[in-house]
């Protein structure tokens, strides 16, 4: 599957953060438009198109990843973050990491059968499950077709623990079921928050919850009893990281116990995807930006290492951390940080499953 390469004179779409579809790294071939094509509007529309997989519980052993199984009903994400590391994920599937993985997702459909299926199975050690590890399993087609509820319904059911790391306040709607895996010591819920600066968040992040939105969901969440912390993530050197504390004084008093940062990833075609936002969002800071990201990346534009891909490398990557660990420390986050549990896992008898 080829793609179209955006010519010279990339110009901002709207409502999306990328701004081209890129060349895919494993495809031989790629189109490059014309003066004379018809022009096109990549905002206009986002198609779905059916994810046939037959597993939905995927496994890492990264040991820089605080988790080692997850779960995603969606691949590609509406969200457009432009600097999100999962992009190039999508061009194993013959897209580009560019607007098609802000305009093509797929659905896994049977999802929640799928992990009712997995969890029943005797190969299962129950361990706590992360939501969004990934791609947010909260973006706006969630909303209508619920995919994400139902499984959570599912954990709920099987009473397995699970962490929630999302952009989008829509994770409120789920408050019935987090509150049950609270009485399980079974829930933790990260609210990812880049900036405080709306304009800024519209830009890096189009289409998810505005910061002030996923503060109302931060103090929603608390005042239901559901352990909520924060993200900031991805912490942009040189553009956001000034602001971690005050994304952490916020949200530690909108109720948040726990926090967690990581700076920013630029893999494969993520890179110069960014450089082309940069260009055309923040043109007069761009190489400042660029030569800190290369400060904490060891001279280039990404480190794909374990031991500091997470945390970044260097004098000004030390600067960030100690950064975040006074400011978390004066408001004493991560104190009372909860420990998930999976002894109260059940599995429920046949009769309850033939049910479904």
């Amino acid at each position: 599957m080829g793609h179209y390469n955006t010519p010279v004179g990339t110009e901002k779409v709207r409502g999306r953060g990328a701004a081209s579809n890129p060349a895919n790294r494993f495809e031989k071939t790629s189109y490059q438009r014309s003066e004379w094509d018809e022009p096109e509007d990549p905002s206009a529309q986002t198609i779905f198109l059916r994810d046939e997989t037959r597993s939905i519980i995927n496994y890492n052993d990264s040991p820089d990843v605080g988790f080692s199984a997850s779960i995603n009903p969606y691949r590609g994400c509406e969200h457009g973050c432009i600097y999100c590391y999962a992009r190039p994920n999508h061009e194993y599937l013959g897209f580009s990491a560019g607007l098609d993985f802000e305009t093509k997702i797929l659905v896994k459909e049977d999802a929640p059968e799928l992990l009712r299926r997995e969890l029943a199975s005797p190969r299962w050690e129950p361990q706590v499950i992360a939501i969004s590890g990934v791609t947010d399993a909260y973006q706006p087609i969630e909303r209508r077709l619920q995919l994400t509820r139902r499984c959570l319904e599912v954990l709920v059911e099987f009473r397995n623990p699970v962490v929630i790391i999302t952009k989008s306040e829509l994770v409120t709607r789920d408050i019935d079921l987090l509150s049950q895996l609270v009485r399980f010591d079974g829930i933790l819920v990260f609210l990812s928050v880049t900036s405080l600066d709306s304009e800024l968040a519209r830009e890096l992040e189009p289409r998810a919850s505005q910061p002030g939105r996923r503060l109302a969901a931060i103090e929603s969440l608390a005042r239901a009893g559901v352990p909520v912390g924060t993200l900031v993530a991805p912490v942009i050197p040189g553009l956001t990281d000034h602001e971690i504390p005050a994304i952490l004084s916020t949200v530690a008093k909108a109720g948040a116990i726990a926090a967690g940062y990581v700076p920013l990833r630029l893999p494969y075609g993520v890179a110069p995807l960014f450089e082309e936002w940069l260009a055309l969002h923040r043109p007069l800071q761009k190489e400042k930006i660029l030569n800190r990201i290369r400060d904490i990346r060891g001279g280039r534009l990404n480190d794909p290492n374990f031991r500091t891909r997470m945390q970044g490398s260097g004098a000004y990557a030390q600067h960030i951390s100690e950064l975040f660990e006074v400011s978390c420390r004066k408001l004493g986050l991560n104190s009372q940080r909860p420990t998930l549990s999976a002894k109260a896992f059940c599995r429920p008898g046949p009769a309850q499953l033939g049910l479904f």
